[in-house]
């Protein structure tokens, strides 16, 4: 019996001592992130986060340039937290608030991938963040959508990582598509010394994976929760119009389980918009949403991705009409996204 009582006395003082290890790791971890983050944070901002992060989580929201910035909030539905209106990291703003009553972190990220997976780890790093809802504008490449549609992509293929060849060059056994630029001169024949293009796959480091054991990846796929939910907005209200003068031929529609494609490169070629759409299949063309993608599922939370077609990526005869009906995707963008939030809020086993 007291062999047995002292097994018991053992057993009480070791899980005393595993729940103080746990305590102590937790606080090593807090330690660690704040160390992280205030080394390079004022630390009125660091207080500002701690205090911002008690009363999280948060949706974080990650939209690219001021039109789309100044869609977001011409709708109204942002309400600022008086409080904390705003933590400022790395010459961002990253603004608190509230949709429909969901807690919301809004930051405008720049243009291009660098500047979207940058601001997209910063945000899940720094905040106490349950999913991202990154949004904008797209230029169209499907001839079955629309100027002032609005896609929710179900993947997205990164199409800016090539293999610059010459004319006679060999194309990597493992590249997923190529482009030869000789098959574009005007008039035919000839040799072009531009040569061919072979398109490359991302390496994706994974949370869930192996350290330093990168996997290849041709699509990034959205959340596929976020996605069903997102089907619910297929059929809502969008702007035909942006003033008295300029109004779109048909009332704009939202699609759903599309395929979009990303690149540093503002798409505005008519021959190179074909070959996106014939090799890829893809809808949409942007600038940020695969980084974002990739950035938000490394780190293994949710995403969806919202952009309003702006232009047809150099499908159109004269100039590129994004002057005119980029505010009105934007704000078709915005409104979408003010939706899908609503529908989230409604759903919260969906968070």
């Amino acid at each position: 019996m007291i062999f047995f009582a002292f097994i018991n006395i053992a057993k009480t003082m070791a899980s005393k001592q595993a729940a103080k290890c746990c305590v102590i790791l937790q606080l090593l971890s807090l330690t660690l992130l704040v160390i992280s983050v205030s080394s390079s944070t004022p630390s009125n901002s660091m207080n500002t986060i701690m205090e911002v992060n008690r009363k999280g989580p948060y949706i974080g929201l990650i939209t690219v340039y001021p039109p789309e910035e100044d869609a977001f909030f011409s709708t109204g539905a942002f309400e600022i937290n008086s409080h904390h209106p705003f933590v400022d990291l790395s010459g961002r703003r990253f603004r608190v608030g509230k949709v429909h009553g969901m807690k919301v972190i809004y930051v405008r990220c720049g243009i291009g991938m660098v500047n979207a997976a940058a601001t997209t780890q910063q945000m899940v790093d720094v905040f106490e963040i349950m999913g991202i809802i990154h949004f904008g504008i797209a230029g169209n490449v499907n001839s079955s959508m629309s100027i002032g549609d609005v896609t929710i992509p179900k993947q997205f293929v990164h199409t800016g990582i090539w293999d610059w060849l010459k004319p006679n060059g060999t194309l990597p056994s493992d590249d997923i598509a190529e482009l030869k630029i000789g098959s574009y001169n005007v008039p035919k024949g000839g040799v072009n010394l531009l040569g061919r293009i072979g398109f490359g796959y991302e390496q994706f480091f994974s949370q869930a994976g192996k350290p330093n054991n990168p996997q290849p990846l041709v699509w990034a796929k959205i959340s596929r929760h976020w996605l069903r939910l997102a089907a619910k907005l297929e059929g809502m209200e969008l702007q035909q119009c942006v003033n008295s003068s300029h109004c779109l031929p048909e009332k704009p529609k939202l699609v759903v389980g599309l395929k979009g494609s990303t690149s540093n490169i503002f798409v505005d070629n008519g021959a190179y918009r074909d070959f996106l759409f014939q090799t890829f299949q893809v809808s949409s063309v942007d600038m940020e949403s695969a980084a974002v993608v990739m950035t938000s599922l490394s780190n293994g939370f949710p995403i969806i991705v919202i952009r309003g077609l702006s232009d047809l990526a150099g499908g159109q005869a004269g100039q590129n009409p994004i002057q005119i009906f980029g505010p009105l995707a934007a704000l078709n963008a915005a409104t979408a996204v003010i939706q899908f939030i609503k529908t989230l809020s409604h759903n919260p086993s969906q968070h």
